[in-house]
């Protein structure tokens, strides 16, 4: 295979948005020949690219090599599942699936290591965040004991969540911000830290917004080391912040407006604390700032190419579809704190969130509608 032909599954926003990219030539070696869509238009892409109105109609065709799913949330799981079966390639958008046990159906249908499964966690890509993993395994920073991220820069306006009847709503959408929005957040947050042992949320429900799902949380995790983290956001706040803090034995990194500066201990705090005869000052630090590239513009782009190397090349995918587990299991978790009002034993239990999902959709008054991602 030179040329990968590719079928998107979902015209909304996001998927007319990857079209229009891979039709203009951003990810060489890749010809956009399919999409499907139930209600968008289809003609507007060229005659060179057929219209399904259905998405397992496209992947049933034999016209595409891969598959790239941008529908709405629950739809991604059997999507995905379908085309995996079918032999494609798979680049889903996140979420993988909306619960847990969906997303290890999903995760188990990839048998064929030949066939390349990616979620896209399109952050992952941007320098700064890539620069801080590597600081974290290098061992540069120490031993993390606190992390602390309030990322409320995903403000949405109730025009938003009325522009799809799928969004904001149990049976349409799973959740609120911990589904749509943050995905991309728990995804770095545990890509970073690895996951926790145990958390404790608090979801306010509606609380901006005409919604049923949640608008803001705010959550509390725990860490096999003895590491704590606290985790803030919402889609009610104006500006917004995205800050990282982390504190750690050779002392604080901040992550904010694409810049990382780190207060680097001269000796690690642990062994100061242990050796200093000063009963009140702190270990002197350097003050640095750490350069990073600004490529917020491209990191769509970036996952689609990677996806397009690790088919043609076999690079490494940046974010492997299984992946998509860990984040999709932080949101459920925090959900279920708050639905009993207790803190959550990691790993979570996915059945028993998938029941207490389901009966969240019986109970809902909203309709799910019918609309496009």
């Amino acid at each position: 295979m030179n040329t990968i032909r590719l079928g998107i599954a979902g015209l909304g926003s996001m998927g007319n948005g990857h079209a229009r990219k891979i039709l203009a030539g951003a990810v060489p070696r890749m010809k956009l020949v399919a999409v499907a869509d139930p209600v968008s238009d289809l003609s507007g892409f060229g005659p060179e690219v057929e219209g399904f109105t259905s998405s397992e109609e496209m992947i049933r065709s034999g016209k595409i090599d891969a598959v790239l799913i941008v529908t709405p949330h629950f739809s991604h799981t059997s999507l995905g599942i379908a085309a995996l079966e079918q032999g494609l390639h798979v680049l889903v958008e996140k979420p993988i699936s909306v619960h847990k046990a969906d997303a290890e159906r999903l995760i188990a249908a990839h048998k064929n290591p030949k066939q390349v499964f990616a979620a896209m966690f399109n952050m992952r890509s941007l320098p700064p965040y890539q620069k801080l993993r590597s600081l974290i395994q290098s061992g540069e920073l120490g031993e993390i004991q606190r992390i602390n991220w309030i990322i409320t820069t995903w403000f949405r306006s109730d025009a938003y969540y009325k522009s799809g009847g799928w969004r904001a709503t149990w049976e349409g959408e799973g959740g609120g911000v911990l589904l749509n929005q943050c995905p991309h957040n728990l995804d770095l947050l545990q890509w970073l830290f690895g996951m926790p042992t145990r958390l404790r949320a608090h979801c306010r429900l509606g609380r901006y917004h005409n919604i049923e799902v949640e608008d803001e949380v705010t959550a509390y995790l725990e860490y096999a080391n003895g590491a704590t983290g606290v985790f803030i956001t919402s889609t009610g706040e104006a500006p917004g912040t995205n800050r990282l803090e982390i504190s750690a034995d050779r002392g604080r990194i901040i992550l904010e407006n694409n810049t990382i500066q780190w207060a680097r201990t001269e000796v690690p705090v642990g062994e100061y604390c242990r050796t200093t005869e000063n009963r009140f000052g702190g270990p002197g630090v350097w003050n640095v700032e750490i350069p990073v590239a600004n490529d917020d513009h491209n990191q769509h782009v970036n996952i689609i190419r990677n996806f397009a190397e690790a088919i043609l090349d076999g690079v490494p995918v940046i974010a492997p579809g299984a992946d998509g587990l860990q984040s999709v299991e932080l949101a459920n978790a925090m959900l279920m704190s708050q639905f009993l009002d207790q803190a959550i034993e990691m790993p979570l239990d996915g059945a028993a969130y998938e029941r207490m999902l389901e009966k969240k959709i019986c109970e809902s008054r909203a309709k799910k509608g019918t609309a496009n991602a």
